[in-house]
Order: C-alpha cells, then structure tokens, then sequence
C-alpha cells in the first residue's frame, strides 16, 4: 500500500486511505464508488476532507466519533441514505476579516466536509443516534441482535 500522496507523482487509491472521498466500506474491499476528481462535491469537500473519524464495532452498536473543534452541532449534518450509507456533512465559516486586522499565519482549515461510510447489514439504520459535547461528535448506529441457530433432536430409530 503507497502512502505517497498524489503530489509526488503516485495516486493513492486504497479503500483505507484516510483522505480519500471514498465511501468506505470494509465488507466490499476495494469495490466503493467515488466522486470525480473535478467535481462539485470533490471541490466543496477539499478543504475539510481530513475531518478525521474513529470507527468502532462493540457487541451492541457502530460507533463513530469525529473531531470537529470550533463547529457548532448546528452546523453538522447526519444522515443514513439509502444502500446504508451513513454520511457525515458540515462547514466550518472562515474567521470574518476585520479592515485593521493583519494576519500572520491561517492554518485552520475552514469549508464543507463530507464523509461517507457504508454500513454492515446488522446495522439499524433506522435508529442511529447523534451527539456532540467539547467538538466530537459521537455517532451510534445500533445492531440487529444475532440470532442463534436453533438446534432440534432427533431420535434415532431401531
């Protein structure tokens, strides 16, 4: 797996790549889909497309968190489309320039982020649940209990 960003002449495309636009998706491997390199979503998204997200399977639920410091939950957009697709959108405003100011150095990043990320067939899309305290968002996608394999007797006969 390269590392080397764009850039430097190699085009990553691994499914894992942290700043890929990529729905990810562990259970289809390298089969997603993603957005065109000049497109509207893929401009808009540039800025923010590092927006770095934790994902984690416990016995009972999926869960995300993503740090998001400076951006209010108001301005953070959860969704589950279809195909189990849960998506992650926001915009953090660009600091408002005052005449008189004199800026040294802008580091911060400000614009739309959006991340994707498809979830498993256990997952109940239908009560994901979304909270935000101190800049993370702390998502909860609860699963569907397994059912064990009911096992029979048989009697033998003879």
């Amino acid at each position: 797996m390269s590392m080397i960003p764009s850039f430097l002449g190699n085009q990553r495309t691994n499914v894992f790549d942290p700043f890929s636009l990529d729905i990810w998706d562990p259970f289809l491997g390298n089969s997603g889909f993603s957005f065109p390199a000049g497109s509207e979503i893929s401009k808009e998204t540039s800025q923010l497309a590092n927006t770095r997200i934790d994902w984690k399977e416990t016995p009972e639920a999926h869960i995300f968190r993503a740090d998001l410091p400076g951006i209010k939950k108001e301005e953070v957009i959860v969704e589950v489309e279809e195909g189990r697709v849960l998506q992650i959108s926001g915009e953090r405003n660009r600091e408002k320039e005052e005449k008189n100011d004199k800026w040294h150095r802008v580091e911060r990043s400000s614009g739309k982020f959006l991340r994707r990320f498809r979830l498993p067939e256990n997952a109940k899309v239908d009560e994901v649940k979304a909270s935000m305290e101190n800049g993370v968002l702390t998502v909860s996608v609860p699963k569907v209990e397994e059912k064990k394999p009911e096992v029979k007797s048989i009697q033998i006969s003879g």
